[in-house]
């Protein structure tokens, strides 16, 4: 934390495909929770019959007097939606708002949108902000109306504004720059298949929208075998920016080994009228032409759009978007300055928060061993923790295959807004989501069947506690056009839905960790986002995990992970050497890359004015990373040494062997090993997450505040309801039943038992069979 951001408002913000949470803390210490809907939209209920310019709206957030004026008030209707994507009017503009009447002043009679005319008491609708969702989040959070500015704050920010861009196909258009003989370097790829059995194979289209042939080229070894033609090259950016290319990728054969032939052609393209050009040697110097020229149009394809999202968020803030105000987390888990931020690093923002809530809340209830659940409203995260995170240097999002650091999350198209459909007597879930508009079917805006409306039609969620109107009947709607046709009753097919997505998520845990060498029985499955204590104990008995955690602000804990992370920076060698000649050199190249990692940030906190540079905080090496291969092979294994000194070449040997036959099942005979590269992580900056207070633990049996009727075991029965905010440490309950709380609730499954520990976190562990015996199940 900067010495500056103790006299601030601190805000932690995580936009998701469906909601933005937000973690706010104010310089007196208070703490404000909340989400809104990712689209910058409140919804609430009408209240009485409209008046002809003015209507009253209960269930929209305490806020004061004109808060509201400039948002779009409109129904919760998916008409409108389409209307507004259509680019007509598609609701009034208000004009003021009087929290006491609960009243909203519009700027147009009621009657000139018809929908709109028709209103009644109790319809559902909708007021949308002028400003992105995490500006919104903080207007709320310090109570600021949109006409005001904000205090002074900051804010550290996580998003899928990048990842949705790039799998909604809605980036600049590229023009794609490559050594002459190479245009169709992308489209061939890696060869590899997508979909193995597949007979007709669709292959994406590409992200770029040209591609231009460089005249020029460069040795292996890096020495010019042609010179770049300038003049040509200059023609065709010409040409390509007068046919709408605004963003241009670079990729040069060979350039990792000396980029001076990249380095002209950017100053090249940047005369010819490119407002983006993005650098191969700068953005990935490394080995591997394909995975290097494909990271570089992802970020020439979404550098525009990401960087345009950031700047509209930096200049609502207090600070005008300057110093210290807005951080952006990396696919790695650490924190990066808004200006600079590049959009390949970002694609795993989210979940990258996800991953270090769920090792910290692990860490204080006393599981070092964790698996990430992370299901909100439009996928699942997974992730592995063993005392440190898995890091991935190449990794894929949708089609795009990076070279970027990014923690090992694995990603699954079931969330709570996965859309739930039949063909014939096929059920299917996902991968399409309804997102935020129009959200779930109950949300009331035309929706399709989701998994939110299978658990609300089921009896595991309260309607009441969702902080939005709902209407379940919608749901109810839905579920019988589904069932039309059919000799079955709803129930049965609202499971064949819930059991088909706990297992496409079970499956996502079992690649980070049957595939990978890993028993999920030996961790705790930490489950979290809006969604995932609802499935977490059914997934867990899928994997055999016997031990769920439930931790405090688990449906806000990707925001409270952006806390206590780190401001870190990569610094990478590519070295391509036997181990044998260059041992001797390893620790002193490890300690140059260490430098440059620390150079880095130093540069980046003094560009924030800081005195010191530092933060006022001691940098500490986080991590060196080996890459090491058998000579011949393409695939490394990345061995971090416990010392640096004497004795480096030797451990790095045994590990890596160790390591080979673990994975492969054997180690070849007679062959060299070969350093491919080295790596350095330095942080800098981060927050201790608090340790729990002491507090008695009594092991006694919690009282439920009530109970509802809800389906279980394949019946109707009456379970009982546990209110979250009313348990104490060592408060204990059984499953069946519900733990309800303000932006979330626990399922409980038969089998299972809870109870409440001094993290306040719900530790969820299942029984065993033995004691099951004479148990209602």
């Amino acid at each position: 934390m900067t010495r500056a951001e103790t006299q601030l408002w601190q805000l932690q913000v995580d936009t998701g495909g469906t909601f933005t949470d937000c973690i706010a803390v104010s310089p007196s210490g208070e703490i404000r929770r909340l989400k809104v809907l990712s689209s910058s939209a409140l919804r609430g209920r009408i209240a009485a019959p409209p008046g002809r310019r003015s209507v009253t709206i209960e269930g929209l957030p305490a806020l004061p007097a004109g808060f509201f004026r400039g948002f779009l008030f409109r129904p919760v209707l998916r008409a409108h939606s389409d209307r507004l994507a259509e680019g007509r009017p598609g609701g009034i503009l208000a004009l003021d708002w009087d929290p006491a009447a609960l009243r909203l002043d519009l700027a147009e009679d009621l009657d000139s949108i018809p929908e709109i005319a028709a209103l009644a008491a109790g319809a559902a609708c909708e007021l949308v902000g002028p400003e992105e969702a995490p500006v919104l989040a903080a207007r709320i959070a310090t109570g600021t109306p949109p006409d005001r500015p904000l205090p002074p704050l900051a804010m550290r920010l996580a998003t899928t504004r990048g990842t949705n861009a790039l799998l909604e196909r809605k980036g600049a258009p590229v023009a794609f720059f490559v050594t002459a003989g190479f245009a169709d370097l992308l489209a061939i790829g890696t060869q590899a298949r997508p979909d193995l059995f597949a007979l007709a194979i669709e292959k994406p289209a590409p992200l770029y929208a040209r591609v231009v042939e460089v005249a020029e080229r460069l040795a292996a070894d890096g020495a010019v075998l042609k010179p770049l033609d300038a003049e040509a090259a200059g023609r065709a950016a010409r040409e390509a920016v007068s046919r709408g290319a605004t963003s241009a990728a670079i990729a040069l054969l060979h350039a990792y080994r000396d980029s001076r032939h990249e380095r002209q052609l950017a100053a090249i393209l940047r005369a010819a009228g490119f407002s983006r050009v993005a650098v191969s040697s700068e953005l990935a110097p490394e080995i591997g032409f394909v995975a290097r020229a494909a990271t570089t149009v992802v970020e020439a394809y979404l550098a525009p759009i990401f960087s345009g999202y950031l700047e509209r968020v930096a200049g609502a803030l207090g600070n005008g978007g300057k110093g210290d105000s807005l951080w952006v987390m990396t696919s790695a888990g650490g924190l990066a300055r808004a200006e600079g931020y590049r959009a390949k690093d970002g694609l795993l923002s989210g979940p990258a928060g996800g991953v270090l809530g769920a090792a910290a809340a692990g860490r204080r209830s006393g599981f070092p061993r964790v698996l990430s659940f992370d299901m909100g409203g439009t996928s699942t995260d997974v992730a592995r923790y063993d005392g440190d995170f898995e890091l991935r240097f190449e990794h894929r999002v949708g089609d795009a295959h990076l070279v970027a650091p990014a923690l090992g999350v694995e990603t699954v198209a079931a969330g709570g807004g996965s859309i739930c459909s039949r063909v014939d007597r096929q059920l299917s879930v996902g991968p399409e989501s309804a997102g935020a508009s129009p959200g779930p079917a109950a949300y009331g805006a035309g929706g399709p069947l989701t998994i939110t409306d299978v658990n609300l039609l089921l009896g595991r969620l309260s309607p009441e506690r969702f902080g939005i109107p709902i209407d379940p009947e919608a749901a109810g709607r839905r579920i019988d056009e589904i069932a039309r046709g059919l000799d079955s009753e709803p129930e049965p097919l609202l499971e064949g839905f819930l059991e088909i997505a706990n297992e496409r998520m079970a499956d996502a845990i079992r690649r980070i960790s049957i595939g990978r060498g890993y028993d999920p029985a030996e961790y705790a499955l930490v489950a979290f986002g809006g969604a995932g204590a609802q499935h977490a104990c059914a997934v867990a008995d899928l994997l055999g995990i016997s031990t769920v955690l439930v931790p405090e602000d688990a449906s806000l804990l990707s925001a409270r992970g952006l806390g206590i992370a780190a401001v870190e920076r990569f610094a990478v060698e590519q070295v391509l050497r036997p181990l044998d000649e260059i041992e001797g050199e390893l620790a002193d190249r490890l300690d140059r890359l260490a430098g440059q990692a620390r150079a880095a940030i130093v540069a980046e906190y003094r560009t924030d004015g800081t005195e010191d540079g530092t933060d006022g905080g001691e940098m500490q090496i986080r991590r060196r990373i080996v890459q090491l291969r058998f000579a011949g092979q393409e695939t490394s294994l990345s061995i971090e040494p416990r010392e640096v000194g004497r004795g480096l070449g030797a451990e790095l040997r045994t590990r890596f062997l160790a390591a080979y036959r673990d994975l492969y099942g054997y180690v070849p005979e007679g062959r060299k090993l070969e350093v491919e590269a080295l790596r350095v992580v330095v942080s800098a900056g981060g927050r201790a997450e608090p340790e729990p207070g002491v507090r008695p633990a009594r092991a006694v049996e919690a009282r439920p505040s009530g109970s509802r009727r809800a389906r279980f075991g394949g019946a109707w029965r009456e379970v009982e309801v546990f209110e979250r905010s009313a348990l104490a440490p060592g408060d204990r309950f059984m499953g069946p039943c519900l733990v309800v709380e303000e932006l979330s609730a626990t399922v409980v499954e038969s089998g299972w038992r809870g109870r409440l520990d001094q993290a306040l976190a719900l530790v969820l562990e299942k029984v065993p069979e033995e004691e099951l015996v004479g148990l209602p199940l």
